[in-house]
């Protein structure tokens, strides 16, 4: 079997491709920049915007998992573009190529669409897909975490210095590790009555998900300390990022698209969402792979 996939040099995409080299599956990855070679992986130069390089990528598939999105944008236009565009151009590529399998890697803020501008742009990329004709399966993720992650890293990085902000404290979300989301993504390639045209939210099996408070003690025990957590309001947040579009301009994190979200009380995965154990059961303990991953930010020289 021959797998297009998009977002291939990023985080959740790298470990992808270490899943499919594991299983001996053979993966065409759309990539904007040049990459080296690596076993398995043809390599097919273009992005989402490309119609004649998307073409390229499905020809020849069996299925597709469009992992390729924009997490953060400065207005609106951005995320439209992005995920909302790119999903419909990849789409129509899959529909005209005859590819009949299309897994879409989401997120629990198209739940949300009205918090924020990223949420409702993958609500959007939701309902391109499903009203394509095509066999799908939506998969939305919660805060996905391990090495290579630069998302996550912030809260790492600050925790080793005895103080970790946080959103206020009633919030709860579900975590995932980046191998177990590779593994799902995998699974549900060869589709099945199970997963065919499912939306699916996966975690790390924790009932009711991480507490705030809960989860960054974790954060500072794998990284060998006990931080002062400090719950911020939204009020505060807002603040914190204005300071942080003033500093950083463009490449600013924290944006208040993304206040939003964060202070949005519920990121726990819907019970009604699990996947079928038989298709795909979560096998990272979350606690030890927190401190793996700091062990990874170390040895690789992060900090």
């Amino acid at each position: 079997m021959t797998i297009a996939l998009t977002g291939g040099t990023g985080f959740v995409g790298q470990a992808v491709l270490d899943a499919a080299e594991h299983a001996k599956l053979r993966v065409r990855a759309l990539n904007r920049r040049a990459q080296q070679p690596r076993k398995g992986v043809t390599w097919v130069g273009g992005d989402l915007a490309d119609r004649k390089a998307l073409a390229r990528l499905v020809k020849g598939t069996e299925a597709i998992i469009h992992v390729a999105g924009v997490v953060n944008a400065p207005d609106a236009a951005g995320f439209e573009a992005g995920n909302v565009a790119g999903t419909l151009n990849l789409v129509e590529a899959a529909v005209a190529a005859g590819v009949p399998r299309f897994i879409l890697v989401s997120s629990l803020a198209a739940r949300e669409p009205g918090l924020s501008d990223y949420g409702a742009s993958k609500a959007k990329a939701e309902a391109i897909v499903r009203a394509s004709g095509l066999d799908w399966t939506i998969v939305r993720p919660p805060a996905v975490f391990g090495p290579r992650d630069t998302e996550m890293f912030e809260l790492f990085r600050i925790a080793r210095m005895g103080i970790l902000p946080m959103p206020p404290a009633e919030g709860r979300a579900s975590l995932i590790h980046v191998d177990d989301l590779a593994r799902l993504l995998l699974a549900l390639v060869a589709g099945s009555d199970k997963a065919s045209h499912r939306t699916f939210e996966p975690d790390d099996g924790k009932p009711q998900g991480w507490g705030h408070y809960e989860l960054a003690r974790a954060i500072g025990w794998a990284v060998g300390r006990r931080p002062w957590v400090l719950h911020l309001s939204k009020a505060m947040l807002a603040r914190a990022a204005a300071a942080d579009r003033f500093l950083r301009r463009g490449k600013a994190k924290l944006t208040p698209d993304r206040v939003s979200y964060m202070t949005h009380p519920d990121w726990v995965s819907a019970r009604s969402r699990r996947v079928p154990e038989t298709v795909w059961k979560p096998r990272v303990a979350t606690r030890e792979a927190l401190k793996d991953t700091a062990r990874w930010y170390r040895d690789n020289r992060w900090f």
